[in-house]
């Protein structure tokens, strides 16, 4: 095989064309993985506005905020290739694949334009039933007879929701108590009842 050089007539966009072929490919993946939490980071509102409508309502303000800080928080500590924990009865190790903010962007600008083109708004400015509409046409031809993991969902609003029925608020919030799952507590306190949600400010 013949090593690539440079054209013999160079311009400036040649060179950068050529140069781009030589570009490591995981460098040009942590780019675009960088600049897709630059781009949610500069326009929360729209991630916001697609959890307040895929999760429970019952999380209220203040839990729809710590559930799209925390999807962010996961969106950034993303990194391809880094090894998982094995699942329950299997010692294959696995790794993450590549970073899936590129597309879920993609899936939030595209839920503006559909917001535009029917109701000339963002889809953050939109009435809830509104945004539902919206979400259920954008789902139409996702494939939704289980929760997959949630790097391996295809839509950024099932992703947001299968991070959040992986987290101990939506455990809680199932059994209306303070289980605390995937949290620690003193061996003490190991029989003892979880408390119900409403006396929590009691403890």
């Amino acid at each position: 095989m013949q090593p690539l050089r440079p054209p013999r007539t160079i311009t400036r966009r040649s060179f950068l064309a050529w140069a781009a072929i030589l570009a490591p490919m995981p460098a040009i993946v942590r780019r675009a993985h960088a600049a897709s939490i630059l781009e949610i980071q500069n326009d929360p509102a729209t991630l916001h506005a697609l959890a307040d409508t895929v999760l429970p309502s019952a999380l209220g303000t203040a839990g729809i905020a710590n559930a799209v800080r925390d999807f962010t928080d996961w969106g950034a500590g993303y990194h391809e290739g880094a090894e998982v924990v094995h699942g329950y009865g299997t010692s294959r190790l696995r790794t993450l694949g590549p970073t899936p903010l590129t597309r879920w962007t993609s899936q939030l600008a595209d839920l503006n334009a559909r917001a535009q083109s029917a109701h000339q708004k963002r889809f953050s400015a939109l009435a809830r039933a509104q945004r539902e509409a919206i979400v259920r046409t954008a789902l139409q031809e996702q494939r939704l007879d289980r929760m997959p993991n949630v790097a391996d969902a295809n839509h950024v609003a099932v992703a947001l929701v299968a991070h959040f029925y992986d987290s101990p608020a939506a455990t809680d919030l199932c059994y209306e108590a303070q289980i605390g799952k995937q949290t620690c507590r003193p061996l003490a306190a190991q029989a003892r009842k979880p408390l119900p949600m409403m006396k929590l400010s009691e403890r």
